[in-house]
């Protein structure tokens, strides 16, 4: 096909959604390198992630660029490279998220660097959907998410928690200072392990750089925030049988989670490739298998919208505080995280992507379970 022709292509592909080439509107695409619509038409969404990195082409508003982009489906009318179908079979192949494979997002994405994070995240350092219900900035809606987790999950003082996938501590820090219990926090990443016990010095959190698999003790509440989305859906019903043999009967096990509205077996490339390597959404029916017979579900709350608003906030907190960290990073690297950022939020702004906290119980709780909104 010709410069041309595949230029002419992916005009009227992206003009079913009104997206322009050189337009006017705030989405439409301005190219800078004409090699952008052969890599876009073979590479789909890599090969528009890849083009944005190097500089091919910009946005003014990436987010309703993607969300137009989902809302049409374009992202189905777009043929993909071998290589890339390569990868998807790979995963349903092959175990992405074995044991021996488990601390490899820890290394490549968590370990990045904790000034990013802190420069980037709200005070206590959340790295998950907000709650922004009567909050109108980030710090209060991170705060209402942890003090929604902590009511959904009764906390009292003396209560022994787990905390599967619990990132710098802001859970446990919380829960500790604020309901009086104790909370053992495990990670994949030795630099949220650095970071949690000085946060949490003083406390009774204790930070352990370990793979959920191997736990077996006993808990009066689990909590898992933003981790299954690495779990894998060859392992989600080892992630629950784990869960289950920790807790004890009659407790509760919260769990908050990106998902998809579809079984998917692999993550989109460019995500797999740049910013959660073997990463991995949920489905409702995924979750619904691998909780049968081992968990009673209490309560199922979606509030995925709200991760478009944390996402631009944390988008507006890492631009703001680029100066003070771009020495320990690439250009190459800016445009990558701004582009993970903002098409992210632009996704759960367009539905695609949804936000949900779970609560289950180890055989059912004895008088019903009173929802928390």
């Amino acid at each position: 096909m010709s410069l041309n022709k595949v230029e002419k292509t992916v005009r009227e592909i992206l003009s079913l959604a009104d997206i322009k080439i050189g337009g006017n509107n705030p989405w439409d695409i301005q190219v800078h390198n004409n090699n952008f619509y052969k890599r876009v038409l073979t590479g789909a969404e890599l090969g528009l992630g890849e083009s944005y990195m190097d500089g091919w082409w910009d946005c003014e508003k990436l987010d309703e660029l993607v969300f137009k982009i989902m809302r049409a489906n374009l992202d189905k009318k777009v043929k993909r490279k071998f290589s890339i179908l390569f990868g998807f079979l790979l995963a349903r192949v092959i175990n992405l998220q074995s044991t021996r494979r488990a601390f490899i997002i820890g290394e490549k994405h968590y370990d990045l660097g904790n000034d990013l994070f802190r420069n980037m995240l709200d005070k206590r350092m959340n790295y998950s959907c907000a709650y922004w219900k009567d909050a109108e900035s980030l710090d209060k809606a991170q705060e209402n998410k942890l003090e929604l987790i902590c009511k959904k999950l009764y906390l009292k003082p003396g209560m022994r928690v787990l905390d599967i996938g619990c990132g710098w501590g802001a859970f446990g820090k919380y829960a500790a200072e604020k309901y009086g219990v104790s909370v053992i926090g495990i990670t994949v990443s030795k630099e949220q392990v650095a970071f949690g016990k000085e946060l949490c010095k003083g406390l009774p959190v204790e930070f352990r750089f370990q793979d959920y698999r191997d736990l077996n003790e006993k808990f009066d509440r689990i909590v898992s925030v933003g981790m299954i989305e690495h779990v894998g859906y060859k392992n989600y019903r080892m992630f629950f049988e784990v869960a289950y043999r920790c807790l004890n009967d009659g407790d509760l096990f919260l769990l908050h989670t990106i998902g998809e509205t579809q079984s998917c077996k692999s993550i989109d490339p460019w995500t797999h490739k740049y910013i959660f390597p073997n990463g991995m959404l949920p489905s409702v029916a995924q979750l619904g298998k691998a909780i049968e017979k081992l968990f009673v579900m209490e309560d199922w709350h979606s509030f995925g919208w709200d991760y478009d608003k944390t996402l631009l906030a944390w988008y507006d907190n890492f631009n703001s505080a680029w100066d003070k960290i771009k020495d320990k990073y690439s250009e190459r690297f800016y445009r990558m995280w701004k582009y993970f950022l903002i098409t992210s939020a632009g996704s759960f702004r367009a539905r695609r992507n949804q936000l949900w906290q779970i609560v289950l119980s180890k055989n059912g709780l004895i008088g019903g379970y009173n929802s928390i909104r």
